[in-house]
């Protein structure tokens, strides 16, 4: 807690408490002792408890120039201020991230010495009749990013711009919902520094007015909608240190002559979001040699290849370089290598890169390598100090020293993998690695994903993949040799949510235990609450489904699928996996098993796909199916069902044969047998007509007969009573004989 004897310091200029949401203060009234302050930032301190009086007690420091009360988790932003007030001081006040959820006060335009204001991520409102009325005219920086304001651009520009005056220095409408097209007076902020106008919906080119924006120091455009061509005078900023034009619809060409005058550029981002990648070309000199030195390179899809860009070579200061789909099919270039002592992150992936990269790199601690999707071939690296290395979808061969897929690895994986500490995810899919899955792995105890799938390993599915790798949210075996039963201890990752086991040689039964999944029963995203900042790494995996591999990326916390198919597996399916709510992919298709559908399979209403295919089930088709609206594929070919299919809902949807082919006693659209018409006399074939299963006829007749007993037994118990009871039998008919008088009383 904030000490209120903080109060007592009455001659404190400069005070800071700005914490990491450590800190808290139960009010603020301790302030009016602090006579002298002009300095106050108590930035991530939580001062909810003084949401009421906070603004009462700021006004009573009449020195105070610099207010910084960033995510303090106030929710009042009060109306008015007293009178009495002495903010007379204030130049900049910094209320952002705070959730006011209410209209911008006026008392804020009231402070005539206030001239840098930020109300970011605020949730205010009422933003228009302050620009109309001039308002917003007196400030140096404005910040109104994430408040959702939304209306057009231009109207926002254009009433700024008519100030009289104009000193406006920082402008920040990022994620705004701002759309149209940007007027040619942006061009009159003469004194502007920085402009933030990212993650809105704004269309058009950039206005060639904006070269006049001699002092621009920033330049943010990034995801919107902008189109046409990027103007040539942008290349006349010569203050310009930060320009981000990324996802937008760029087209046309890139000359030099747009960068020939950006001599202090420090950080340059842009890409295309059209679908070809051609949209956007770059027509550089190969001998061109930039003004600037970077330290921040982003560009992606975009056609800049075939040849690596050669004037990259200069930017010897650069710490980040990300140059993905480029289309590049070159070498790369030893001058890249010659950065690894300086640069940290590094993503040169989706090109068609080829050689062979080097084998051991100076690379600092901490970095972060993709070179991903490319045609690089020849051994693995080793890179100490990389902490994050893909190298996913090449043509790497020799023995495995890190963590890939999709390559042509033989042998077994290395225990030393298993040694990594913070070993969160281990995807060495579709190889042709064999062994058995060394004890060494249940040391990677924040294991999340395991995905081997499509490889030759061998023997029993551990039973200490359960016991030990409790953070397992993705268990992928697919497509390899293992034998033996589906271990129980599975049933305690209690955070998974893909399980596939298919297309190995597994049998006995299906754990009934696992119903107890929970993460099949939610979509709690369990890696991010788990990994951080390193979930923002994941690159993802293929998961086959609806009998097409897709491949998953941000999404992969959503999907929740179990995969037993192919395998030798017996006994009936498990009522108890019908619990699981979330389920969205469920097959089965392939094995041994027997038995009825569970009646409860009614209950999966987010099951998308579901096939049971190639079994010895028998029974009906559950009328509680058609309670399955998410359902969108089905197969339950190649069994002993008989029966009607059922018509409603979904049902009226599955028109393809062959999705009942292989059960003769089957009938009803979209099959040629017709099922026959009931015999009125016969209450079988009547229910078997309304589309009711012998499991719906087992629970009616045992309804009834429990209707009749308790009938029975009741009535019974009171005769035997009187019967037995002389004197209850007496007292019994005196009562109804004095009902009886009562009632014809009443009656007459």
């Amino acid at each position: 807690m904030v000490p209120p004897h903080l109060g007592n310091l009455s001659n404190l200029r400069h005070l800071d408490l700005s914490s990491s949401y450590s800190s808290w203060a139960a009010d603020l009234y301790w302030l009016s002792g602090l006579s002298s302050l002009e300095y106050l930032n108590m930035v991530y301190v939580n001062i909810s408890l003084a949401t009421t009086h906070w603004l009462q007690a700021i006004t009573m420091l009449p020195f105070l120039t610099d207010l910084y009360l960033y995510d303090c988790y106030l929710t009042s932003l009060h109306p008015s201020l007293l009178p009495s007030s002495n903010l007379t001081s204030l130049s900049v006040l910094d209320l952002s991230y705070n959730n006011f959820n209410s209209s911008i006060p006026q008392w804020l335009f009231n402070i005539s010495t206030l001239v840098d204001l930020d109300l970011g991520n605020c949730s205010v409102k009422g933003l228009y009749p302050h620009l109309a009325s001039g308002n917003f005219c007196c400030f140096r920086k404005l910040g109104l990013a994430g408040n959702d304001i939304g209306g057009e651009i231009s109207e926002v520009v254009r009433n700024l711009a008519g100030c009289t005056e104009n000193s406006l220095e920082e402008l920040s409408l990022s994620r705004n919902r701002l759309s149209g097209q940007l007027p040619d007076s942006i061009g009159h902020f003469k004194k502007l520094r920085s402009i933030s106008l990212g993650d809105n919906l704004i269309t058009g080119p950039i206005p060639a007015s904006v070269g006049e924006l001699s002092n621009l120091e920033s330049l943010d455009f990034s995801f919107n909608k902008m189109n046409g061509s990027i103007v040539e005078t942008l290349g006349t900023l010569g203050e310009l240190n930060h320009l981000d034009l990324r996802q937008n619809d760029w087209e046309g060409y890139l000359w030099q002559n747009h960068l020939q005058g950006l001599a202090k550029l420090d950080t340059f981002v842009i890409s295309s979001s059209l679908s070809s990648r051609k949209a956007l070309v770059f027509n550089i000199s190969y001998d061109w040699v930039p003004p600037f030195n970077l330290t921040f390179i982003s560009i992606s899809h975009c056609d800049v290849g075939p040849k690596f860009p050669a004037w990259l070579e200069s930017q010897t200061q650069l710490r980040q370089i990300f140059l993905t789909d480029l289309a590049i099919s070159d070498t790369i270039p030893h001058w890249i290598w010659k950065l690894s002592s300086n640069v940290f992150m590094l993503d040169i992936s989706n090109n068609q890169l080829r050689g062979e990269l080097p084998i051991s790199l100076p690379f600092s601690s901490d970095t972060w390598v993709n070179l991903s999707s490319n045609r690089l071939e020849g051994p693995l690296p080793l890179w100490p100090n990389v902490s994050y290395l893909i190298l996913a979808n090449n043509l790497f061969s020799g023995s495995i020293p890190a963590n890939v897929s999709h390559n042509h690895f033989s042998g077994e994986i290395p225990t030393s993998i298993f040694s990594l500490p913070r070993l969160f995810d281990l995807n060495v899919a579709s190889n042709n690695l064999s062994g058995e899955l060394s004890l060494s792995l249940k040391n990677c105890t924040n294991l999340y994903l395991l995905d081997i799938r499509v490889n030759r390993f061998t023997g029993n599915i551990p039973s200490w993949i359960g016991e030990s790798l409790t953070f397992m949210s993705v268990l992928c075996l697919r497509g390899n040799l293992f034998t033996g039963n589906i271990p129980q201890t599975l049933c305690h990752l209690s955070g998974l949510h893909i399980l596939d086991l298919a297309e190995n040689d597994l049998s006995g039964s299906i754990p009934a235990c696992l119903g107890n999944l929970s993460g099949l029963s939610s979509f709690a995203s369990y890696h991010q609450q788990t990994l951080g900042f390193l979930s923002y790494l994941v690159i993802g995996m293929e998961v086959v489904t609806k009998g097409r591999e897709l491949r998953y990326t941000l999404t992969l916390d959503l999907v929740n699928i179990i995969d037993f198919s192919s395998n030798n597996l017996t006994g009936e399916i498990p009522e108890e996996i019908t619990s699981l709510s979330t389920l969205g992919a469920l097959n089965l298709s392939h094995n041994q098993l027997k038995g009825w559908i569970p009646h409860k399979v009614g209950g999966l209403h987010l099951l998308e796909t579901l096939d049971l295919s190639s079994n010895h089930l028998s029974g009906q088709i559950p009328a509680t199916m058609t309670s399955m609206t998410s359902l969108n594929h089905l197969n339950l070919s190649w069994n002993n069902f008989s029966g009607p299919i059922p018509s409603a809902n979904q049902f009226l949807t599955f028109n393809d044969p062959s999705i009942y082919e292989g059960n003769p006693q089957l009938c009803g659209s979209p099959l040629s047998t017709k099922c026959t018409t009931p015999d009125v006399g016969d209450d079988g074939d009547r229910s078997y007509a309304n589309g009711e299963t012998d499991i719906d006829r087992y629970e009616k007749l045992g309804l009834y007969s429990s209707i009749a007993a308790g009938f029975l037994v009741g009535f019974g118990g009171v005769c035997l009573s009187l019967l037995m009871n002389q004197s209850w039998r007496h007292a019994y008919f005196r009562l109804t004989d004095r009902v009886q008088d009562w009632l014809i009383v009443v009656v007459v």
